[in-house]
């Protein structure tokens, strides 16, 4: 496939099929969105879920690089934003995870991939900062704006702010740091189920935000032209923030869940399909495991 250049929206992606699907005991404490599943039930249905999304994502003209993840020791390795992430100016990125069974998704294998076939010059290696109880989790705690190179944060236990201001530096780009709890008060654990940002929208949960960091985020919205997409309470509990933009050969998708395209009102959907075509994709196992459709793509930025 041609690639068709788009800073913020990847047309080639990562994803990770998983063969022994269960949702992580040990993310179950802080994840809000995470239920038990059965092993047995859950195992066949998420592959089959990811299968076809896969299919449906290639059938769009987004380019899928697929890894099978055969083994039991990482229920979470459908979500591999978190561990990695790639840049345009040539370099990867990997992440400090907050449970030790999420530290074991690095696979040097998708690594060496894309720098061969991407041509990736440099590799930043943040994972040693486990042993300081220091923790970044990819494209989870951070929502990249690639064109104004701004790094949106929710603060939380897995977003460091020290690794966050590395993982700046490397870029070029300036963080924006903020606070968001949900209705109960609980933290947003990660950014990326709060909002999503398109070269041209932002979806955002803006009454879990903290009304103190509310106007700084409407300014640089404002400033980069954004068209702002809220999403109510419930409608981030229904993956609505969880969503990505992809480019195909004829123009921008938006990917999201079925569950999370349902939740969406007519007008919202309507202000969306102005710059993207929607893709939902059904993903409802997954999803009991505490991440969507954004936490199942890497995107590949080069």
């Amino acid at each position: 496939m041609q690639n068709t250049v788009n800073i913020q929206a990847p047309s080639s992606i990562v994803m990770v099929r998983p063969h022994q699907f269960v949702s992580n005991p040990q993310t179950m404490a802080d994840n809000a969105f995470q239920v038990p599943l059965k092993q047995a039930q859950s195992a066949q249905a998420a592959y089959d879920e990811i299968t076809a999304a896969i299919t449906a994502l290639q059938n769009s003209g987004i380019e899928v690089h697929v890894y099978e993840d055969k083994g039991t020791s990482t229920p979470d390795s459908v979500f591999p934003n978190n561990w990695f992430s790639t840049h345009h100016n040539g370099l990867i990125i990997s992440y400090p995870m907050y449970a030790e069974n999420r530290r074991l998704e690095y696979r040097q294998d998708i690594i060496d991939f894309l720098q061969n076939h991407y041509n990736y010059e440099q590799f930043v290696d943040l994972r040693h900062y486990t042993f300081e109880d220091k923790f970044l989790e990819g494209t989870g705690s951070i929502v990249f704006d690639h064109q104004q190179k701004l790094a949106y944060a929710v603060q939380s236990k897995r977003t460091d702010p020290e690794l966050l201001d590395i993982v700046c530096k490397h870029l070029g780009y300036q963080a924006v740091v903020f606070n968001a709890s949900d209705e109960k008060n609980i933290p947003v654990y990660h950014t990326n189920v709060l909002m999503c940002l398109a070269s041209d929208y932002v979806m955002i949960g803006m009454d879990m935000v903290d009304t103190a960091d509310q106007a700084r985020l409407y300014n640089h919205f404002n400033q980069a032209g954004l068209t702002v997409i809220e999403l109510s309470n419930q409608q981030i509990h229904q993956f609505c923030g969880n969503a990505i933009e992809l480019q195909s050969d004829t123009g921008s998708v938006l990917a999201l869940s079925r569950t999370a395209y349902n939740a969406l009102n007519q007008e919202q959907r309507s202000t969306i399909a102005k710059y993207s075509t929607l893709l939902p994709l059904d993903v409802p196992t997954i999803e009991a495991a505490g991440g969507s459709v954004r936490c199942m793509i890497a995107g590949v930025h080069y």
